[in-house]
C-alpha cells in the first residue's frame, strides 16, 4: 500500500468530514475533531464534538467526555463514501496478508502514523481554526487500546499547541489515582 496515497487521501476525507460537521453543526461550537482507527488497523473515521453537547456531560466526568472521541456526538459522520473507500481499501490490502503479524505490526504503525500526520499537517495550515475562527483539539486515537502514556502525551503535544493540550496533560495526570 501506497501510504502517501493514503494520506492524501484521509486529508482530503478529514478535510470533507469538518467542512460538513462545521456547515451542519457550527452553531453548536464545534470544538474537537479526532481521526481514530481500531486495533486491526480496519478503519479511520472521523469524530466531532460541540461545546453544545458537552452542556449534557456529567459534571464528575466532564473531562472524559470532552476528550474522549468514542464520546463525541458526531462520530463517524462527515465524508462518509470517502472513509468507507479507505476502509475498503484498508481491509483489501490486510486481506493480502493475513497470518502475518510481523507485516501487520508495521503496516498498523505506518497508518497510526499516517493518521496523526495528516492531523499535524492539517494543524500547522490552520485548517481548523481558519473556518472556526477558534482553537480545536485533535486527537487521534484507536478503539479499544490504549496508547502508553507517553506515546499519548506526544500525539497530544504534537497535535496541540493551545489550552486544551494543557488542560489534557493536566487531566492526564490524575489517572489512576
Amino acid at each position: 500500500m501506497d501510504f502517501e496515497i493514503l494520506k492524501q487521501q484521509i486529508e482530503k476525507a478529514a478535510k470533507k468530514a469538518f467542512l460538513e460537521m462545521y456547515a451542519q453543526h457550527g452553531a453548536e461550537k464545534i470544538y474537537s475533531f479526532a481521526l481514530y482507527s481500531d486495533e486491526g488497523a480496519m478503519t479511520v473515521c472521523p469524530a466531532t464534538n460541540t461545546f453544545t453537547m458537552l452542556e449534557n456531560a456529567d459534571e464528575d466526568d466532564a473531562l472524559y467526555y470532552k476528550y474522549e472521541p468514542a464520546e463525541w456526538t458526531y462520530e463517524m459522520d462527515g465524508a462518509e463514501e470517502e472513509f468507507n473507500d479507505i476502509c475498503t481499501q484498508l481491509r483489501t490490502e490486510l486481506d493480502k496478508h493475513d497470518e502475518n503479524d510481523k507485516w501487520f505490526e508495521g503496516f498498523q504503525s505506518k497508518l497510526y502514523s499516517s493518521c496523526i500526520e495528516v492531523l499535524e499537517k492539517l494543524k500547522n495550515e490552520n485548517f481548523f481554526s481558519q473556518i472556526t475562527g477558534e482553537d480545536i483539539f485533535l486527537i487521534f486515537t484507536v478503539s479499544e487500546y490504549e496508547f502508553e502514556t507517553e506515546d499519548l502525551k506526544n500525539i497530544i503535544t504534537r497535535l496541540n499547541d493551545n489550552e486544551y493540550k494543557n488542560e489534557y496533560l493536566t487531566w492526564m495526570n490524575t489517572w489512576g489515582s
